[in-house]
C-alpha cells in the first residue's frame, strides 16, 4: 500500500490516460452528486410538511360540540350542546395516561380598548397548558400561571398583532386593557406561527372570563395533547373513545356527527406519514438506483481498462513481475480514482444543497440536506466497489499467461 514505486506507476498511468481517468471519475462523482441532491430534496419535502403541521401541537386532539341533527333518547333534534368544567375534567381524566398536556378555553368576542384605540378581539379563557397547544412563543413578559386561575386575576397575556393595533408605543406589559369594561392588566406578549389571526387573540384565565360571564361554567372548546408514545392508530382510536364517551354523557345520538365534533391530526398526520413514506421509498430507490448506475459505470470502465491494459500485463508478467502485485497495482489505481472522484461529487453535491437553500419553498422544499451518516455510508459503498470492480477484471487478466496478453491486440 506503501510502496513508493507503486505510488509513481499509479500517477504515472493517471497522467499518461487523462481521459480514461476522467471518465471513470465521472461516474463516481455523477452518481454521489445525484444521490445527494435527490436525498437532499427528499429531505427538504419531509421539513416542508412537517412545518405545514407545527403551527399547533402535532399531536393535537379538539373537541368541540355544535347543534344536534337527531333525536335521541326522547329529546328532539336540533338542540344546542354545550360542555362545561366537568366535562372538561371527565375528558381529561377519562384516561389520563393518554394525555400530555390539556386546556379547556372559552372563547367570546369582545370589545378591547386602550386609550382612544379599540377594536373588537377573540378573547380566549384558558390556562398556562394553552401556551403549548397553540405553540406559541413569548415576546415579552410571562403567560398565564396556575396563580391566575386559582385567584381569578384581571391579567391578560394579548398577540403581536393586538399590541400594533392598540399599544403603539412603549412595551406593552404593565399597562391596563379595557376588556369589555373590565380592567385587565397586560402580562406578556406572544407570537404565533399561525398568522395574524392567532396574533390578535387575547387570553385571560378561564375562570377569570368565565366569572365575567355571570359566573358561567361553560368551556367553548377542550384540546388535548395526547401523550407523543402513541402511534396515530393509538391516537385515532383515543379520539374516537373521547368522542362517543362526550356523546354518551350529553346524550347525543352515535351517528349525529354534528352535536359532538372531534377534531384529530393524528389523521392527518396518519395520511403524511404515508404519503412521507411513499416519498421517501420513491427517493430512496431513485437514489440507489443511480449508485447502482454509477457502481455499474465503475465495473465496466474497470472492465475496459483492464482489457486495454492487457499487454501491458503480459509485459510485467514477462519481466518478472508476480500476479498479485498487478492485481494490487490495478486495485490500487481503482480506489484512488474512486476516492477522489468521490470527495468531488460529494463536495459537488453539499455545494448545490446550500446554493438551493429556501429558494424551492413554494414547492415544499424547504432547507435541503442531507445527514453526513448517509453520505458517508454512500461514499463507503462507491469505494467498496471501485475495489471490486477494479479486483475482479485485473484478477482474470493476472491468470492470463503472458505469451496470450503479449498477442492481444
Amino acid at each position: 500500500m506503501f510502496d513508493l514505486d507503486r505510488w509513481q506507476e499509479i500517477f504515472s498511468s493517471i497522467r499518461s490516460n487523462v481521459l480514461r481517468t476522467v471518465l471513470s471519475g465521472f461516474t463516481v462523482a455523477l452518481g454521489l452528486f445525484i444521490f445527494i441532491v435527490l436525498f437532499g430534496i427528499g429531505t427538504g419535502l419531509q421539513n416542508a410538511f412537517t412545518e405545514g403541521f407545527a403551527r399547533d401541537a402535532q399531536n393535537l386532539i379538539t373537541i368541540f360540540t355544535g347543534k344536534t341533527t337527531i333525536a335521541y333518547k326522547g329529546l328532539q333534534s336540533d338542540r344546542t350542546v354545550t360542555m362545561n368544567n366537568d366535562d372538561y375534567d371527565f375528558l381529561v381524566n377519562s384516561d389520563k395516561e393518554k394525555v400530555g398536556e390539556a386546556t379547556p378555553r372559552y372563547q367570546s368576542s369582545l370589545l378591547v380598548k386602550y386609550g382612544k384605540e379599540s377594536g373588537t378581539y377573540q378573547v380566549n379563557g384558558t390556562d398556562a397548558e394553552e401556551k403549548y397547544i397553540e405553540n406559541r412563543k413569548m415576546l415579552e413578559g410571562r403567560y398565564l400561571n396556575s396563580a391566575d386561575l386559582a385567584r381569578k386575576q384581571n391579567v391578560a397575556v394579548i398577540g403581536r398583532m393586538v399590541q400594533r393595533d392598540l399599544i403603539k408605543n412603549g412595551s406593552p406589559v404593565g399597562k391596563d386593557l379595557n376588556i369589555n369594561g373590565t380592567m385587565f392588566k397586560v402580562v406578556g406578549v406572544f407570537s404565533d406561527d399561525g398568522g395574524d389571526w392567532d396574533e390578535r387573540h387575547i387570553s385571560v384565565p378561564i375562570t377569570t372570563l368565565q366569572q365575567m360571564k355571570k359566573g358561567s361554567d361553560t368551556v367553548s372548546t377542550v384540546f388535548i395533547a395526547y401523550n407523543d408514545k402513541l402511534s396515530p392508530q393509538e391516537a385515532i382510536k383515543y379520539g374516537d373513545e373521547l368522542q362517543d364517551r362526550l356523546k354518551a354523557r350529553k346524550n347525543v345520538s352515535p351517528d349525529d356527527e354534528n352535536g359532538v365534533r372531534v377534531r384529530n391530526n393524528a389523521k392527518n398526520m396518519n395520511d403524511t406519514f404515508t404519503f412521507m413514506a411513499v416519498i421517501t421509498a420513491i427517493v430512496t430507490f431513485i437514489g440507489l438506483g443511480t449508485l447502482l448506475a454509477g457502481i455499474i459505470g465503475i465495473s465496466n470502465i474497470m472492465v475496459y481498462i483492464v482489457k486495454e491494459r492487457t499487454k501491458e500485463i503480459g509485459v510485467r508478467k514477462a519481466i518478472g513481475a508476480k500476479p498479485r502485485s498487478i492485481v494490487a497495482l490495478i486495485v490500487q489505481e481503482s480506489v484512488v480514482i474512486t476516492v477522489v472522484s468521490g470527495f468531488v461529487g460529494v463536495g459537488v453535491g453539499v455545494l448545490a444543497l446550500h446554493l438551493i437553500g429556501d429558494s424551492l419553498e413554494e414547492y415544499f422544499i424547504k432547507s435541503p440536506s442531507v445527514g453526513w451518516g448517509t453520505i458517508v455510508m454512500a461514499f463507503i459503498a462507491l469505494v467498496f466497489s471501485g475495489l471490486i470492480a477494479g479486483f475482479v477484471p485485473a484478477y482474470r487478466a493476472s491468470r492470463i499467461r503472458p505469451i496470450e496478453a503479449l498477442r492481444t491486440e
